[in-house]
């Protein structure tokens, strides 16, 4: 009877936690390491965020004793500027040596606008029998005289008053 593993050694385990387990022990550990931290500091320091910022600014960094922090435009930049002893005193209450906060603007939005959907409008009873008229136009044979397709084409249409 052959075996797909050796006797000694357990099958590796499947699944998304594998996976990450996997990345953060190799190269690249260090980076996810230090991108989930700066996630859970920023979930942290969510709760100082001014009114109406949280969808607008987010923790990038951490350089030395400054926190960095991106917003999506000049308006929320200016409320987190204005929030700096509130963010200062935040971070510093969860542990961090924290003396000064840097925001930077986004080049770009971070959610793509979400597509203008535009509400699909019936046409109307005279819009239907114009492509109706147009459809008989198509499937006529070419043979049919030029009065069945002049009377097609001009019904409903009012002689001009004299």
């Amino acid at each position: 009877m052959s075996r797909s593993t050796p006797p000694n050694q357990a099958a590796p385990p499947a699944g998304p936690r594998a996976a990450l387990d996997t990345l953060l022990a190799g190269k690249a550990g260090g980076t996810l390491r230090r991108a989930r931290w700066l996630d859970a500091v920023d979930q942290l320091l969510r709760p100082a965020l001014p009114a109406g910022v949280n969808a607008h600014a987010r923790l990038a960094n951490l350089r030395g004793k400054t926190l960095v922090f991106i917003a999506d435009a000049p308006v929320w930049h200016a409320k987190l500027r204005l929030a700096t002893p509130e963010l200062i005193a935040a971070a510093r209450s969860i542990g961090l040596e924290v003396d000064a906060v840097t925001i930077k603007l986004a080049t770009r939005p971070w959610q793509p606008h979400p597509a203008t959907i535009t509400p699909r409008i019936p046409p109307s009873a005279a819009s239907q029998k114009g492509l109706a008229a147009a459809l008989a136009l198509l499937r006529a044979p070419a043979a049919e005289d030029a009065d069945s397709l002049h009377n097609t084409a001009t019904a409903g249409v009012r002689a001009p008053r004299s």
